[in-house]
């Protein structure tokens, strides 16, 4: 079974957030609308209405996925 890593840097409140997952298999389909559509729905259930119209963060994935799909090197994501 592999070993999955994830390491952030910077804050949500800062200029951006940066996510870094290592350990995910090639051949995986990913794209930043499923990152972004993920952290819509968990932010539903954590943040009041008020709160989720100020933060309206965007994740772009910077590296690790090619052509929608992941291609074994860690995945970095950029949250601004």
């Amino acid at each position: 079974m592999a070993t999955l890593r994830y390491l952030t840097a910077g804050e949500s409140h800062g200029k951006a957030l940066i996510g870094i997952l290592e350990g995910i298999p090639s051949g995986l389909s990913l794209s930043a609308e499923d990152i972004n559509r993920r952290s819509r729905k968990k932010a539903d259930g954590l943040w009041s209405w008020r709160q989720m119209k100020i933060e309206s963060d965007h994740a772009e994935i910077l590296s690790g996925v090619r052509w929608g799909k992941t291609i074994g090197s860690p995945i970095t994501s950029l949250s601004k």
